[in-house]
């Protein structure tokens, strides 16, 4: 009987894959962090009337999305 041991097909990774492994949790880290604690950024204030997608947390958001990639890729891989 074998234990599928996931080391060796994690072996191969290299610095680069860790750091865009890194990205998203980041990203989605700084969203939260500043929905939370309301960081403002002068460029990015919303408006009293502005959109709730506006401002700095939604784009750490979309970002973290988009940077999934690597995530998506080291779950097919281990299947």
């Amino acid at each position: 009987m074998s234990i599928d041991n996931p080391a060796p097909r994690l072996s191969s990774f290299g610095l680069a894959d860790w750091i865009c492994l890194a990205a998203a949790p980041t990203f989605a880290a700084m969203g939260l962090l500043t929905a939370a604690y309301g960081g403002h950024d002068m460029m990015c204030m919303p408006d009293s009337g502005a959109s709730l997608l506006s401002g700095m947390a939604p784009m750490y958001l979309l970002m973290a999305a988009f940077h999934l990639a690597p995530w998506l890729r080291l779950m097919a891989r281990r299947k």
